[in-house]
């Protein structure tokens, strides 16, 4: 059987893609636009469709200068009668209004060639040898001319002039509204309309919506230029930089709930920089206002190289209690047993993690050494399925669908979302802590393959990054739960939602299942030099503790 073929994206996509984006952004946080905010998109609006088409072209790409000869789309048309409509509707900088402040030498160095800064500075410079494009630019800056007086010069060498997309701060500002973050962008912007992707109807209400009022937005937006400042100051290692800002951060932490996060990263970043010159105290203040992961454990360790050894494991006692997150409960284990040596205090000792493992020698073959332990397998089950992570997560989408695509304020920015905002984080269960304890009592009480069965029948096709839709059919599903035990399934669950980002990968390559309710196994397969990874030994750590059968599969050619 061919392949299907694949879908023929319309001309002009990437318009209607913006004009969904702008559509959303209005329907959602009108209230919050500024009257510039406003006009701009009347503007655009007011536009015919190719010079809308147009628009977006330019402020797709890294400018903000462009070449007009250099623009050629072949669904809009002529580009020069677009380009006076944008000018008379205020959307296109002409090149006679540029100022210093919006080009400089450096982006006429980058709009125009070598042969072109010849044509147009051989007269200027007294010595026109063999440069470089690099050389002559850096030269013509020595000049000191203005903006105005290079570009006229270097236009009239090339024949072409420059344009630049105005409102470049509004497009910014409906992407963050639309996708919730600064790091997206309209390159991301992938839409259903092609008749590959259908999304859940969650609801997106002003109500929900991520940013409650403009005051958030500005919050969002400065901590989003704090953190651009970090880079730079990283960059340069500026030490009296980082002290300074790290001043700022301590004086000004977020007043509304979506610059949290945002403000916690750049805490962790920043105080991991100072860590490292030696500016304890300083870390250690940055670290305790941050709720994100490592922040705990950076400062327990930072209380390590100050030699306070008794704060130290009192904090690490406290991280152990109530771990956020795997990885800080991993770091924990490790470091107080050291502290308890410093303190002259008997650590407990550490329980060795033995996992099941069988040796196989199977003749080589071109297939994957899962599918060759999976055919092995197979003359001693009933079936054998390679299903790596995707298993396990598809049941646990199918369990908690309502739950992972509930009304939670901030957990939906539009309408083409494969799982909330927060699906990955730790805080994904503190929010829906009421609505998750209820499902897993339900998912206790019931007849778990009626819930499932019905699940994917309701929601079969929905995007959802938990769910593999080509995985799960109905038939694999019932042969999974009339195995796998109820309580092992909401064991595995439970140990999901506690950290949904980590705990989501790690599981084995393969589950055999038998004729009858516990007669299954969980095979992680290693061909000859694999090792097990972290988030593997968690899992089959966590298996081993809870009675699941599972084992590791260690496989060796026959003919090496």
């Amino acid at each position: 059987m061919s392949a299907p073929e694949p879908p023929v994206l319309a001309p002009r996509y990437y318009r209607d893609n913006f004009q969904r984006l702008c559509d959303t952004v209005e329907a959602l946080y009108d209230d919050l636009l500024s009257p510039a905010e406003r006009a701009w998109l009347a503007q655009w609006r007011n536009a015919s469709e190719p010079a809308q088409c147009l628009y977006v072209r330019l402020v797709s790409r890294v400018g903000p200068w462009f070449r007009v000869a250099k623009l050629s789309y072949p669904e809009i048309g002529a580009i020069e009668p677009l380009l006076a409509e944008l000018q008379a509707l205020d959307l296109l900088l002409a090149p006679e209004e540029a100022t210093e402040a919006s080009l400089d030498v450096q982006d006429l160095g980058r709009l125009f060639t070598l042969p072109e800064w010849r044509r147009a500075f051989q007269q200027s410079l007294s010595s026109p040898a063999q440069r470089s494009k690099a050389q002559w630019v850096a030269e013509v800056e020595a000049l000191n001319l203005p903006v105005r007086t290079l570009l006229d010069a270097l236009c009239t060498a090339a024949d072409d002039r420059l344009v630049a997309p105005l409102g470049v701060e509004s497009v910014a500002l409906f992407q963050l509204l639309f996708f919730g973050n600064r790091r997206q962008s309209l390159t991301d912007f992938v839409l259903s309309d092609l008749g590959i992707a259908r999304y859940y109807p969650y609801s997106l209400t002003r109500q929900q919506r991520r940013f409650s009022c403009r005051e958030a937005v500005d919050e969002y937006q400065q901590l989003g230029e704090l953190g651009d400042l970090h880079w730079l100051l990283e960059d340069a290692g500026d030490v009296d930089g980082f002290n300074l800002l790290a001043e700022q951060l301590l004086r000004a932490a977020p007043r509304h709930a979506p610059s949290e996060r945002r403000y916690w990263m750049l805490c962790n970043r920043l105080g991991r920089n100072l860590e490292r010159r030696g500016e304890w105290a300083l870390a250690a203040q940055l670290y305790q206002r941050s709720q994100l992961h490592p922040a705990r454990e950076r400062y327990v360790r930072v209380l390590e190289q100050r030699e306070q050894w008794q704060a130290a494991q009192a904090a690490c006692t406290e991280l152990l209690a109530s771990p956020w997150c795997e990885e800080e409960r991993d770091a924990a284990q490790r470091i107080l047993p050291r502290l308890q040596r410093k303190l002259g205090v008997a650590a407990a000792p550490r329980r060795r993690r033995t996992v099941p493992m069988v040796d196989l020698q199977l003749p080589r073959t071109d297939a994957r050494v899962e599918v060759a332990v999976a055919e092995h397998l197979a003359e001693e089950w009933v079936s054998v399925h390679y299903v790596e992570n995707s298993l396990f997560n598809s049941l646990f989408g199918l369990a908690f669908w309502e739950q992972i695509f509930a009304p939670v304020p901030g957990a939906f920015h539009n309408p083409f979302q494969a799982v909330p905002a927060d699906m990955y984080q730790t805080a994904f269960r503190a929010r829906r802590e009421t609505t998750l304890g209820t499902r897993l009592q339900e998912l206790a009480a019931g007849d778990l393959e009626a819930e499932l069965q019905a699940a994917l029948a309701r929601f079969s096709g929905y995007q959802c990054r938990w769910v593999s839709w080509s995985l799960l059919t109905t038939d694999l599903l019932a042969r999974v739960l009339a195995c796998v035990p109820a309580d092992h399934l909401l064991a595995v669950w439970e140990r999901m939602l506690f950290d949904p980002g980590e705990n989501r990968r790690g599981f084995p390559d393969l589950i055999a299942l038998g004729e009858r309710p516990g007669d299954y196994s969980l095979i992680e397969v290693k061909g000859p030099g694999d090792q097990l990874q972290h988030s593997q030994r968690r899992w089959l750590q966590f298996f081993g503790e809870q009675g699941i059968p599972a084992r590791v599969a260690r496989v060796a050619w026959a003919d090496d």
